[in-house]
């Protein structure tokens, strides 16, 4: 190493290895593409070291640049830290947060919770990436986001947000034109609306490969808005969370008791994790889907401070991690 790199070179390399691209960096920088080039090659100069390769399809971090990436993050964590404790955030959040949600879970219960939260901390600012799949931590696409697969490497701070269950619904009008159904075994001779299986954002969303038979997919969509929309229609039978499904009568349930269950969780990196504003974003995530357990299980009592269920309802009985409670109902 013939110098020390500067910290504003290193910040070129992050998002150089964030974005994969010159324009990617650009854009996220704010500057030109070439003087993202420039900066690179300065920084690989001081190093003595190449820290990307370079091909058509974009930048791609090196051996050594891997080496280097952890300590150019703990840099900016520590950047960002001292900013928001010079600025006064220590006692108050400002700045901006990007929040990357599930797409439903973003528009029926995130969005609304951040018009409070803003009207609590005038400072703030939220960008909101609800989408039909998982936002990318590693390349700091969001500061702190709600997924189905926590991290499993690097430097992460992970907890579970919530269980939830994935409950079957149908239109009243496509149980009217079809067989009933009064047990699980009844389901193989109906239609489906499903997600695209070939572009699954997590192998956690693949519940109806667990039916025990093949399921006839009539529809399927890349995300959950489109799902709804189908099945509301008539199309087939689907699956959603409790928080998903409108209360206008457009779906029903069928089958109760019958679910698939699965865990939410709610990871942000740790440098970013220690700033005020990424805290109080996460705290309100955590806080609200304590309080509101029957967004995500049918009859769940909120959990009360220490961890405990309200006595008025009974917690639910676990199921296994990825399994379909199989149950039949009483013939009439």
């Amino acid at each position: 190493m013939n110098t020390l790199p500067e910290w504003t070179d290193l910040r070129f390399f992050l998002e150089l290895a964030r974005a994969g691209t010159l324009s990617g960096a650009s854009r996220r920088l704010d500057v030109e593409h070439t003087t993202v080039a420039r900066r690179i090659d300065r920084l690989e100069h001081q190093l003595g070291a190449t820290l990307f390769d370079r091909s058509r399809e974009g930048y791609e971090l090196t051996e050594v640049g891997q080496a280097l990436l952890p300590h150019a993050e703990a840099m900016e964590g520590a950047a960002l830290a001292a900013a928001e404790q010079i600025g006064g955030a220590e006692v108050a959040a400002h700045g901006v947060v990007r929040l990357g949600v599930p797409e439903v879970y973003g528009v029926k219960v995130v969005a609304p919770l951040l018009a409070r939260l803003l009207e609590q901390h005038p400072d703030l600012q939220i960008d909101l990436l609800a989408l039909p799949r998982f936002a990318n931590l590693a390349n700091r696409e969001a500061d702190l986001g709600v997924m189905l697969d926590p991290p499993s490497t690097g430097r992460y701070v992970v907890t579970r947000l919530a269980t939830f269950r994935f409950y079957l619904y149908a239109a009243p009008s496509y149980l009217e034109r079809h067989p009933p159904i009064r047990e699980q075994g009844d389901l193989a001779r109906h239609d489906f609306v499903d997600y695209v299986q070939d572009q699954l954002a997590s192998r956690e969303l693949s519940y109806l490969n667990e039916l025990g038979f093949t399921p006839r997919r009539r529809m399927c969509c890349s995300g959950m808005t489109a799902q709804l929309e189908a099945a509301a229609l008539g199309m087939g039978l689907m699956m959603a969370p409790p928080y998903a499904v409108p209360d206008d009568g457009r779906l029903v349930p069928v089958l109760p008791g019958f679910f698939a269950e699965r865990s939410f969780w709610l990871a942000a990196p740790t440098d970013l994790y220690r700033l005020r504003r990424v805290r109080v974003v996460w705290d309100m995530l955590r806080e609200y889907a304590d309080s509101r357990p029957g967004l995500f299980v049918h009859g769940a009592a909120p959990v009360m401070q220490g961890g405990a269920r309200a006595a008025s309802a009974p917690a639910p009985a676990p199921a296994p991690k990825n399994a379909l409670r199989r149950v039949a109902l009483p013939k009439t």
